[in-house]
């Protein structure tokens, strides 16, 4: 039986994530997941493809609060609820320009500044905000929060164990699943069936696969010291090459929730379809 083995949120795009036991599905993806974002002065998103540092930040959802810390720099918390009197400002993610988002404050700028070291500001998803998914498989109604191209990602114990099998087998230090930031991990399958799933169904919640996810520098990122390395690039790139695009590797499959509301909890039995 193939079963959710675990759940997982980024409340801030590229800052920690958090391991949950249950998380409800809205029109966006998982509630709570990247509905936040870091912005530099020109409203442009910063990950930590440019900025390893923000795996440093650690963030938490408690009682209506986004929690931030990070060592050496204490912590501070901003509101999650959308705020009607917040400054709007125009933002961009990859080829998606003046997004419109509320503005987080002075005071949580100010503290990522300084966990960071650069001049940013930190932004909300409010009313405003209205992001179309454009991504091959879109149907109209799908949308998008601050993730790169689609509402989730799912990634298996299976395929995880595969590649940390290669990369031992060159003398290699094996990675956590924690690099690939995804949100859905599976467990029951065999390695890389992922690739063959055209649907998901979980607790009523019907979820449609749409294409591999192409990785970067990111996997490569210790999510604990924010230190960089090699792996797991280096084997990815031996044997899971992109089929349309061979300079790509690539890990996981991306999601679009096709059912806008339910829940998925660990445990939740999956059924699949395949090609």
């Amino acid at each position: 039986m193939i079963r959710v083995a675990g759940l997982y949120l980024y409340p801030v795009k590229s800052l920690r994530g958090i391991a949950v036991e249950s998380a409800e599905v809205d029109a966006l993806g998982l509630a709570g997941d990247r509905r936040f974002l870091v912005v530099d002065g020109s409203g442009r998103f910063v990950t930590q493809r440019t900025v390893p540092r923000m795996a440093l930040v650690s963030t938490a959802l408690s009682n209506g609060f986004l929690h931030l810390s990070a060592e050496n720099h204490g912590s501070m918390k901003v509101p999650t609820p959308s705020d009607p009197a917040a400054r709007i400002l125009p933002v961009s993610v990859w080829s998606h320009h003046d997004l419109l988002a509320e503005d987080g404050g002075d005071d949580a700028a100010d503290w990522l500044g300084q966990v960071l070291g650069m001049h940013c500001r930190l932004v909300r998803i409010g009313p405003a905000f209205h992001r179309e998914l454009t991504r091959d498989g879109a149907r109209p109604g799908d949308l998008l929060a601050f993730a790169d191209g689609a509402p989730l990602l799912v990634t298996t114990h299976a395929s995880l164990d595969e590649l940390n099998r290669r990369i031992r087998s060159h003398g290699g230090q094996p990675v956590p699943m924690d690099r690939f930031r995804t949100n859905l991990v599976l467990e029951g399958c065999v390695a890389f069936d992922e690739d063959r799933w055209t649907h998901l169904d979980i607790a009523g919640v019907r979820f449609r696969a749409s294409g591999p996810c192409e990785r970067c520098l990111v996997t490569t990122t210790d999510q604990q010291t924010g230190q960089r390395g090699k792996e797991p690039l280096k084997s990815l790139a031996v044997f899971r090459r992109g089929e349309n695009d061979p300079s790509s590797v690539v890990f996981g499959v991306n999601l679009i929730q096709e059912t806008k509301s339910g829940r998925v909890t660990v445990g939740d039995p999956v059924t699949v379809a395949t090609l």
